[in-house]
């Protein structure tokens, strides 16, 4: 591709680890601060490198750390209202699966032999956003506030929005 690279959707190792954080977090919500230790053995994730992804939540000020004995981690927001589009943003940064949305239409307006093609991996790109914005860490959580429950009538009540 002239003028940029067209990749596919990637999701690093580092951006998976803090989603299966955040869906331990989520079943584990109504219970309060979890220790790392424990986020880690139900999540299978190494222990160090979850502390600094935790870490970058809370300064996001996505999650809440809690000190003392009984302290950890736990959501700032109820999982129904986090969508996993937050999470990869923070962790891998624009959701690019066809290269950013403004250097697409970029190419689109400046290469007008490969506008069609340009336009499509727009198209591409823009849906599988709105995939992520739409569904919250409740839903791939299996909470009961996920597919079944209360998060899954939120997220219609988003995409409503959204299309709106």
């Amino acid at each position: 591709m002239r003028g940029g690279r067209a990749g596919n959707l990637k999701i690093s190792q580092k951006g998976l680890y803090a989603l299966q954080a955040m869906m331990t977090l989520a079943r584990r919500h109504d219970q309060g601060a979890i220790k790392i230790r424990e986020i880690a053995a139900e999540s299978d994730l190494p222990e160090k490198f979850l502390e600094l992804i935790l870490l970058e939540l809370k300064n996001a000020r996505i999650v809440d750390s809690v000190r003392g004995a009984r302290g950890g981690y736990q959501l700032r927001r109820d999982p129904a209202e986090i969508p996993l589009s937050d999470i990869i943003r923070l962790v891998d940064g624009p959701l690019a699966p066809m290269g950013d949305a403004e250097q697409l239409r970029g190419l689109i307006a400046k290469d007008s032999d490969h506008r069609a093609l340009y336009e499509v991996f727009l198209a591409v790109r823009d849906a599988a956003a709105k995939i992520l914005e739409n569904t919250t860490i409740a839903d791939i959580a299996g909470t009961g506030r996920g597919p079944k429950g209360k998060g899954r009538a939120h997220t219609e009540d988003r995409k409503k929005k959204v299309e709106a």
